[in-house]
C-alpha cells in the first residue's frame, strides 16, 4: 500500500510532462503553417504582378494564359431562307356608300347611330311626308272621279254616241293621273331611308328636325359582305409585289390567321409617305368585321440554300460584321458578310459554311483565341 502512495506523484508528473511536451510541439506546428502561407501568399502576389507585367508586353502570352470562359453553343445551319414584308393593313368592304336624301322634308326620325349593325330593309331615319300624303290623298280622289268619266266615255264610244276626242281625253286624264300617283306614292317610300343590304352605319351626318334636301348626305354605310384588306406598301418594294403572290393574314384581333393572295397592286406612288396600295381578297370568315386591323406577311425574298444563324450572335467592329466560332478550345473571330433577317435570323452570305459551332452565351465575353469551356447543362 505504501509503495503505490509513492507510485502516484511519479505518474502525474510523468503525465504533466508528456502533456507539456504535446502542447508546445501543436504550438510549434501552427507557427509553423502560418509562417508558409505567409510565404505562399507572397510568392502568389509575385506571381500576379509578374504575370500582369509580362501581358502588357506580350498580349498573345495574356490570351494562351487566361482563364477559360465558360460558354454555351449553338449551331450554324444550311436550310430555306425566307423574308417577308409585315405591314399593318385594314378590312374595307367594297359595299361602301354614302346614303343620301331622295326626297325632300323634315327629319321626324333616327333610330340608326354610328355603328350600328343593320339589316337589308331597317329603317335608318324618317323624313317628313305629310305634304306628299296630302297630295296622294287628293289625287285618289280625282283619279276616282276621272275613272268613272273615262268609263262613261269609253260605253259611249262603244255605242257610237260619244266623240272621239271626249273618249281619248277622259283615257289621258285618268292615266296621267295613275302616273302621277304612282310618283307621289314613290317620293313616300323614299321618305323612309332603310339600308340597302346588311351592314354597320359607318357615320351619321343628318340631326333630329333637320330640312334635308334630295340629294343630302345622310349616312356612311359599309356591307358585311365583299370584304377585302388594304395596306401601304412602302415604294422600295415596287416590282417586287404582283398579283397572286402569296400573303399570310393574321387578325390580331380574334387570333385567327389565314394564307391568301394578292388582288391588285396600286401604281400610284402617295407622294406623302411614299407609299403604294395593296389589295388582298378576303374569304368570307364570320368573325371579321369591316375597319379590322390585320397584320399581312407578304414574302419578298427567297433563298433555298442559305446560311442561317442567330442574329444576335453577330458583331460588329471597324473591320465590319464578325462571329465567334468553336474552333477546339478556343474562340475564333470570324468575319461575315450578312444577308437579309427576319424573324431574328440572319442569312449569312460569306464566311460561314453552315457547319460552324457559334459561341452562345458569353459571346461578349470572348476574344479572338480566347480559351472557353463549353457548359454541359
Amino acid at each position: 500500500m505504501k509503495s503505490i502512495s509513492k507510485l502516484l506523484p511519479l505518474t502525474l508528473v510523468v503525465l504533466f510532462a508528456i502533456g507539456c511536451a504535446s502542447d508546445e510541439s501543436v504550438e510549434a506546428k501552427k507557427a509553423e503553417l502560418d509562417k508558409l502561407r505567409t510565404e505562399a501568399s507572397e510568392i502568389q502576389a509575385s506571381i500576379l504582378e509578374l504575370e500582369a507585367e509580362i501581358a502588357s508586353l506580350d498580349p498573345e502570352y495574356a490570351k494562351q494564359n487566361q482563364k477559360s470562359i465558360l460558354i454555351t453553343t449553338a449551331q450554324a445551319k444550311k436550310a430555306e431562307f425566307e423574308h417577308f414584308v409585315e405591314v399593318t393593313g385594314s378590312v374595307l368592304s367594297k359595299k361602301n356608300v354614302i346614303i343620301s336624301a331622295e326626297t325632300g322634308g323634315r327629319i321626324l326620325e333616327v333610330p340608326a347611330i354610328e355603328g350600328m349593325r343593320m339589316t337589308k330593309g331597317q329603317v335608318l331615319a324618317r323624313i317628313d311626308a305629310e305634304s306628299i300624303q296630302r297630295n296622294i290623298e287628293e289625287l285618289e280622289t280625282n283619279l276616282d272621279l276621272a275613272k268613272t268619266l273615262f268609263e262613261k266615255q269609253k260605253r259611249l264610244w262603244e255605242q257610237e254616241i260619244g266623240t272621239e276626242v271626249q273618249f281619248l281625253e277622259a283615257k289621258n286624264r285618268k292615266e296621267g293621273l295613275e302616273r302621277s300617283l304612282a310618283s307621289l306614292k314613290t317620293q313616300l317610300n323614299k321618305s323612309m331611308v332603310v339600308a340597302p343590304f346588311n351592314g354597320t352605319v359607318e357615320s351619321v351626318q343628318i340631326r333630329l328636325g333637320e330640312l334635308v334636301q334630295p340629294g343630302t348626305p345622310m349616312f356612311q354605310f359599309v356591307g358585311e359582305s365583299d370584304l377585302f384588306i388594304e395596306a401601304d406598301i412602302s415604294e422600295s418594294y415596287v416590282g417586287v409585289l404582283s398579283k397572286g403572290d402569296s400573303v399570310d393574314v393574321s387578325f390580331p384581333s380574334i387570333g385567327k390567321e389565314l394564307k391568301t393572295k394578292v388582288s391588285s397592286v396600286g401604281a400610284i406612288i402617295n407622294p406623302n409617305n411614299r407609299t403604294f396600295k395593296v389589295e388582298v381578297f378576303l374569304p368570307n370568315i364570320p368573325q371579321v368585321k369591316p375597319n379590322m386591323i390585320t397584320v399581312l406577311k407578304i414574302q419578298d425574298y427567297e433563298n433555298p440554300s442559305s446560311v442561317i444563324v442567330p442574329s444576335y450572335l453577330i458583331l460588329s467592329d471597324s473591320k465590319g460584321d464578325y462571329i465567334y466560332i468553336v474552333d477546339g478550345e478556343l474562340a475564333k473571330k470570324r468575319y461575315i458578310k450578312r444577308g437579309r433577317t427576319f424573324n431574328n435570323e440572319t442569312e449569312i452570305l460569306e464566311g460561314l459554311e453552315g457547319n460552324e459551332t457559334l459561341v452562345d452565351k458569353g459571346f461578349r465575353e470572348v476574344g479572338d483565341n480566347f480559351k472557353v469551356n463549353i457548359s454541359q447543362l
